[in-house]
């Protein structure tokens, strides 16, 4: 794993340089022009070197329900992906490998996959899941995704009394389910890194968030969670706690630099402060919010109070795509319709950071991941410049970022090992997955959720449309 790449493009505080990188044994070792080629030496001429981004929250095998999920909002939409989400093993495995490999093609090295479990699956779930990351060589920080509450108890009562089905189960026991997964397959040496991840305040009980508190800092392990993706869930967090889930999160001790935090769509500017003071990570998934109806986010806000803000796709039946330079992308240029200011917008060199650096040190690894820096692992994306899609010259990231870049990743290392060479997968038979994906799979148009249609007319009079 020693190769050098030689004359490639960076990026510097003002413009950029050409220069040559040096990895050895996965490390970066030096930067600097006419470097000794060690090991293979890659022709960088006309390329643009950039650390690996990371898709800092997903939910992989969404992926077989993508571009069919009705017009809802979260909490419809969810009744809707349960209805008919049985999925299996094989599937899980194969959504993992289409995640992994449309995180590569769009820049990221780094996956954070709140995955879905299958009922009395769960080990296998995440077997499947982790054998598939390491198959393919992506970095996967993979987050089961539990709650011990049903799934009624995430709509707010409103007015009338409500009763919810206990969930199946225990707190104990999924606690249990998770410490059993850090022990057979967190292994961080080997790129694969387990998180504890209740799902959200809506659906979880605090013993299940104290117990994940209690996991996380005996095995030091990383934090994560959905936080007030929808009005709902603000409305919801009162009705729980009397005050905002953000406060209640701190009192409980759930927030920090190991916590990473999706959505935060409906934070007021106490609850800013807050992320801020304990050093939270916010992760941005601007286009599920669009598609959902959930709201934008106030990243402005929060990147002016100093709040580390990422981006992540959200799941691909959320979202629809795995497309992460396309999240940066909206991620990026949808706020300049929020704050009048332009000199608070985001530039494209922050949004480059930001899905970068920003990312890493919500998974508390900004010491070895996210710049290209001496020292640190060579998690690198190279971009062919002579792509049309990046052309004609003016600013590279300017052009990577606001433009609609297709097929322009040429190169991508995790750990210096190369997964992408002249834009193809390395590690894995891109067609044969694309041909799983198409035989396990029919077309599909209309369907009835017969869970939404039970839930639709309360939901609809606790958020005051009827």
């Amino acid at each position: 794993m020693s190769f050098t790449i030689k004359n490639v493009l960076l990026a510097t505080d003002d413009g950029y340089t050409t220069s040559d990188v040096q990895v050895v044994d996965g490390k970066i070792t030096a930067i600097a022009s006419n470097l000794e080629v060690v090991g293979n030496a890659i022709d960088g001429k006309n390329k643009l070197l950039l650390p690996g981004f990371v898709n800092a929250h997903t939910h992989s095998s969404e992926m077989w329900q993508r571009g069919v999920i009705s017009a809802y909002p979260l909490e419809l939409w969810l009744a809707e992906l349960y209805d008919f989400a049985p999925i299996d093993t094989e599937k899980v495995y194969l959504s993992a490998l289409g995640t992994a490999v449309e995180t590569l093609l769009s820049g990221g090295t780094s996956v954070v996959d709140h995955l879905i479990l299958i009922p009395g699956e769960e080990l296998e779930t995440i077997a499947c899941a982790v054998r598939a990351y390491k198959e393919v060589g992506i970095r996967a920080f993979v987050a089961p995704l539990i709650q011990d509450e049903s799934l009624t108890a995430g709509i707010p009562s409103g007015e009338s009394s409500q009763t919810h089905e206990p969930f199946f189960r225990s707190t104990k026991a999924t606690l249990q389910l998770i410490e059993e997964a850090v022990r057979q397959f967190h292994r961080p040496e080997e790129g694969v890194n387990i998180l504890v991840a209740p799902t959200g305040i809506q659906l979880c009980t605090d013993a299940l968030f104290e117990g994940c508190i209690e996991l996380s800092d005996r095995y030091n392990l990383c934090r994560h969670s959905h936080l007030l993706e929808t009005k709902a869930q603000e409305k919801l967090a009162q009705q729980k706690y009397g005050c905002t889930a953000v406060t209640h999160l701190k009192r409980i001790g759930y927030l920090g630099d190991r916590t990473s935090l999706a959505h935060c769509v409906w934070l007021n500017d106490a609850d800013i402060a807050i992320l801020a003071e304990t050093q939270s990570t916010v992760v941005h998934n601007p286009l599920s919010n669009l598609r959902l109806g959930s709201g934008i986010a106030p990243i402005l806000k929060y990147r002016q109070a100093g709040v580390n803000v990422t981006f992540g796709c959200d799941g691909a039946s959320s979202n629809d795509s795995q497309d992460l330079l396309e999240a940066i992308k909206i991620g990026s240029i949808l706020h300049n319709v929020t704050d009048f200011d332009y000199r608070q917008w985001i530039t494209p060199r922050q949004a480059v950071e930001m899905a970068s650096l920003g990312g890493v040190k919500g998974l508390n690894s900004a010491d070895q991941l996210g710049s290209i820096t001496v020292g640190k692992q060579a998690d690198l994306v190279m971009y062919d410049l002579t792509n049309l899609s990046l052309l004609p010259r003016t600013d590279p990231i300017g052009l990577l970022v606001l433009g609609r870049p297709t097929n322009v990743v040429n190169s991508a290392w995790v750990n210096g090992k190369q997964i992408i060479a002249n834009g193809q997968v390395t590690t894995i038979n891109v067609d044969k997955l694309r041909e799983e994906l198409f035989n396990l799979s029919e077309w599909v148009s209309k369907r009835q959720s017969q869970t939404v249609g039970q839930i639709e007319r309360h939901y609809r009079t606790v958020m005051g449309l009827i």
